[in-house]
């Protein structure tokens, strides 16, 4: 893993609650307030945004949507009603997008999306980062999406460990129910949604096993949040129960359906419809936030103007609502009173206890249609209203009696909690409120982006600015979070409409890192992410909680809140500035100024390279291992490296000495490794640098992309390796021609192939003549227009005599170029399906057993099969020409035999073979039968 920043190529795609900005009366009575609500959870509240033009649309930016006019609007929508909804689904990118949309952007619901997995055990169409690595580029993915659908996000703790064809087993893989069943609970419990929505039906029709389950997860946890006996612990935390008022599944209609049997469906929304607001439709709108998705290869989906219509089945409900003569509900919300004096009604027979309740709930009303009619004359008349709408909703949460119930006062105030947070920041925009905080001097080159470390002193300018004047002086405040900072003002000053104040910072030596809260030890076998530090959350009773959050909040990192330094500005008014992170502000590879949050990080980011290494038994006596070690800040501590060996193993040093002057300073070692007896097994080499007193033992990464967002990634600074026992011909030479980016190339190169890199945009140029054999990487026709265009140069390599390796490809959602079966590229007809095998452990017959592939040079047996990850193959051809020869037999249980997933054919002097087997997975993991039967499907007719 590099310790530099990871560019994903593109080939088309706070947690906390945070009331520093109100006046001083109002935080002493929220304060207070807070203070005389026991048991009342702290709405989490958090955004992430992102950008598919980074010039015109910064990912740390509001949407153009949300500022100025437009963002009072849709603010205004929002305080138009209480109503809250969240839906939960498996992966980023199974979300409606669309009703999405137009709920959060349209309707002004709050609205959540809780994604059970980051979608880590899927492929990967931009490049060969498989695994965690992709949850953490499919996280950021969905947050950027999130940014336009204007949603929260949540995550459980249950990981993608790729394609299941059950429900069952993805449930034994996340070890039963309850480890995602007591997630969502939790989410429903925090979030407090009125409606529950199921992406999925929980139904074979679903397909994916990691889809069914979370619509049959979400139908229980409707029931379970409500329930005081179930998952206890998060009552004895603080939570409360909450029971959602209805429940709706989807996908009871087709996804990419726009019509629906009447008796299907319970609710029909359009999410064709045009918002005047927005520009456009909201499933349009969605589109833009979808297509930031490319890693699955959804970033292309278009949806024409015109009626576009989902739907969902009501299945589970607590309320009556009004039904025509089909059944037929018009809004998820028909039902419940989503009106501000609604919230006296949910009291019941307890609203007699608070007379006074209902009229000051309708006073807060009139004041923000007042404050509706005002901005349509201009957006600052609408600030007075909203601010004494603000005031009276914090006033009568601090006037409830005692004798009110304490479920009832809870559930009361967190509604008011949540209305007097919008008002503030409808305010905020009324009066065009804005504060930029960013650290000084950051050089222009974004190679080093400026990284702060414990211990270091910096310097921060906040700058508050205001489309109104006010009178009298500006109060910028800067804080760190946790905090120790040392926080120091240098000077402010201020006038026409702007505020700038100069800060010195020092970071606390002892603070946490920016990092993600979750891991797994090996994510080739675990299913399920441990969660680390608790510290990395300011509420302790939802440490899963959350990870973006309302789309009108300040920025935060992505994946953990802490640690940052945080601005806010009081401007003369009851109110102030929405909280502003500290950014780093530099140039990206286009000239145009980019900026990320600060991040606290190690001052050394230690990392073997490569990660993973695959070497044979008959290599001889001596390894190298190569050793990164890269300084996050200047005048760095000299330091000492080493490798920590397994027993019986040397090193050549035995240490070296480590000086980086300079950021961004990388200092690369060598070190010969003299193992100990080589047979087939797996051992790591840790490295371990030692300086200042301290040592450093991982390596950080900053994943990012143009269009995203940005996290640190940290692993380890261990090389595991896998020692095989694998035969290499000599005289070898391949060409290998990259699809959507695996590892294959370094495992070959490890073991002693002699392989050649071919660019795709040189094959039409490329003496194919010179290599015996050419393997395709990846989805090649997925993703290379090239291998497209020059297929024909393939075949007649392969006619001429070599032989032509094809790795697995996909099958279009619509007929075209990419489409591997409207190409027709195989030199004899064959089909590509879907079909897949997703369990590793599924037996393999081999159905030629004297095929050459299986003898030369590496004799293949049944053991070769063992200890595979994640799966076995997928896109099997399902019916092929009869000079194809089917090599082995593989299937799920319980299915019928699969005998497409690996095809050789005479084709001329040469060979053609076509292989679905997960081949990209297995070497890069070292499985030893993979490595062998690979070479030999490279080499055997040689």
């Amino acid at each position: 893993m590099r310790s530099d920043r990871m560019k994903v190529q593109m080939d088309m795609t706070e947690s906390r609650e945070n009331w520093s900005g109100l006046a001083r009366v109002r935080r002493h009575a929220l304060a207070a307030l807070l203070a005389f609500v026991l048991a009342a959870p702290a709405t989490m509240i958090a955004t992430a945004q992102t950008s598919e033009k980074p010039a015109s649309d910064p990912y740390y930016e509001p949407l153009p949507q949300e500022t100025g006019t437009a963002g009072l609007k849709l603010m205004l929508r929002r305080l138009g009603t209480t109503a809250r909804l969240m839906q939960v689904d498996a992966h980023p990118d199974d979300e409606d997008g669309g009703m999405l949309t137009l709920e959060a952007r349209g309707k002004g619901v709050s609205t959540l999306l809780m994604t059970l997995t980051r979608g880590e055990g899927g492929q990967n169409k931009l490049g060969s980062n498989l695994f965690d690595v992709l949850g953490v580029v499919r996280t950021l993915e969905v947050l950027a999406a999130d940014r336009y659908y204007g949603v929260e996000q949540r995550f459980s703790r249950v990981a993608d460990f790729g394609y299941s064809k059950t429900a069952e087993e993805t449930f034994q893989k996340w070890q039963g129910h309850d480890v995602a069943l007591g997630d969502i609970v939790r989410v429903i419990r925090t979030f407090r949604p009125d409606v529950l929505i199921a992406r999925f039906s929980g139904t074979e029709r679903d397909g994916h096993g990691h889809h069914q389950a979370s619509a049959i997860l979400t139908k229980e946890a409707f029931r379970a949040a409500g329930d005081p006996k179930r998952f206890p612990e998060q009552i004895a935390e603080g939570l409360q129960p909450w029971q959602p008022k209805k429940l709706y599944i989807g996908n009871v209609c087709g996804f990419f359906s726009n019509t629906c049997d009447a008796a299907n469906y319970t609710v029909r929304l359009n999410t064709g419809t045009v918002d005047p607001v927005l520009g456009t439709s909201y499933i349009q709108f969605a589109l833009k936030g979808l297509q930031h998705q490319q890693s699955q290869g959804v970033g292309n989906f278009t949806v024409p103007p015109g009626d576009r219509f989902t739907f969902y089945k009501l299945v589970d409900s607590v309320v009556d609502s009004p039904k025509d003569k089909d059944g037929h509900e018009q809004d998820f919300f028909d039902g419940i009173d989503t009106t501000l004096p609604g919230l006296a009604a949910r009291l019941g027979d307890e609203e007699k206890k608070v007379p006074w309740l209902r009229g000051e709930l309708e006073s807060v009303q009139k004041k923000i249609e007042e404050a509706a009619a005002a901005a349509e004359k201009d957006p600052l008349l609408a600030s007075k209203p909203l601010d004494e709408a603000g005031g009276t909703a914090l006033g009568i949460a601090m006037h409830l009696p005692a004798e009110l119930s304490p479920s009832a006062k809870d559930a009361l105030v967190f509604s008011l909690l949540n209305e007097s947070s919008k008002l503030q920041i409808a305010g905020q925009l009324a009066r065009g409120m804005k504060l930029d905080v960013a650290v000084d001097g950051i050089s222009a080159d974004q190679d080093h982006v400026f990284l702060a470390v414990p211990g270091q002193t910096f310097h921060v300018t906040a700058t508050a600015t205001s489309k109104y004047l006010w009178q009298g002086p500006a109060n910028i405040r800067l804080a760190g979070i946790p905090g120790e900072w040392k926080i120091e003002r240098i000077k402010e000053n201020s006038g026409g409409g702007e505020a700038i104040a100069h800060f010195q910072v020092s970071v606390p030596k002892d603070i946490p890192y920016t990092r993600p809260y979750w891991h797994r030890s090996n994510p080739e076998t675990e299913a399920i992410n441990t969660v680390d530090d608790i510290r990395s959350n300011p509420n302790p009773a939802v440490p899963l909680l959350p990870d973006v959050g309302e789309w009108w909040r300040s920025v935060t990192f992505p994946f953990s809140t802490l640690p940052s330094l945080e601005g806010t500005a009081n401007l003369g008014y009851e109110g102030g500035t929405p909280p502003a992170r500290c950014m780093v502000k530099y140039k990206d590879e286009h000239g145009n100024v980019a900026e990320l949050p600060l991040a606290v990080v190690p001052p050394f980011s230690v990392a073997l390279e490569p990660g993973e290494q695959v070497v044979p038994v008959s290599d001889g006596n001596e390894l190298t291992v190569r050793v990164g070690v890269t300084a996050s800040s200047d005048g760095a501590p000299a330091g000492t490296l080493r490798l920590e060996l397994p027993p019986g193993w040397g090193s050549g040093p035995q240490e070296l000495p480590v000086h980086l002057a300079k950021r961004g300073d990388k200092q690369n070692s060598s070190f010969k490794v003299i193992p100990g007896n080589l047979k087939e097994e797996r051992v790591a080499i840790h490295a371990v640098l030692e300086a200042g007193g301290k040592k450093y033992t991982e390596g950080y990464t900053l994943v990012t992309r143009e269009d995203l967002g940005a996290a640190y990634y940290y692993q380890p600074a261990v090389q595991r390796v896998s020692i095989v026992d694998v035969k290499v011909p000599k005289d070898l030479k391949v060409g290998y021609i990259m699809g959507a980016g695996d590892d294959i190339p370094t495992v070959l190169e490890q073991i002693g192939m002699d392989v050649t890199l071919i660019p795709a945009q040189k094959l039409a140029t490329e003496n194919l003549g010179k290599y015996q054999t050419i393997v395709l990487g990846i989805r090649a026709y997925d993703t290379q227009k090239d291998v497209i265009a020059n297929n024909k140069r393939l075949l007649d390599f392969v006619e001429a005599g070599g032989r032509l390796v094809v790795q697995y490809n996909t099958v279009g959602f619509a007929a075209g170029p990419s489409d591997f079966n409207a190409g027709k590229y195989t030199p004899y007809p064959a089909t590509l399906s879907r079909a897949r095998v997703s369990v590793e452990e599924a037996p393999v017959k081999i159905l030629d057993p004297a095929n050459p592939v299986f003898h030369t040079p590496n004799e293949i047996t049944q053991k070769d099969f063992e200890g595979w990850v994640q799966e076995r193959g997928l896109y099997f051809m399902s019916q092929w020409d009869a000079k194809f020869t089917p090599l082995l037999e593989t299937h799920d249980p319980g299915e019928g035999e699969q005998k497409g997933g690996l095809l050789v054919a005479q084709y001329g002097k040469g060979t053609y073979v076509y292989t679905g087997f997960s081949f990209f997975r297995q070497l890069p993991a070292g499985v030893p039968g993979a490595v062998r039967f690979f070479v030999n499907l490279l080499s055997s007719s040689r």
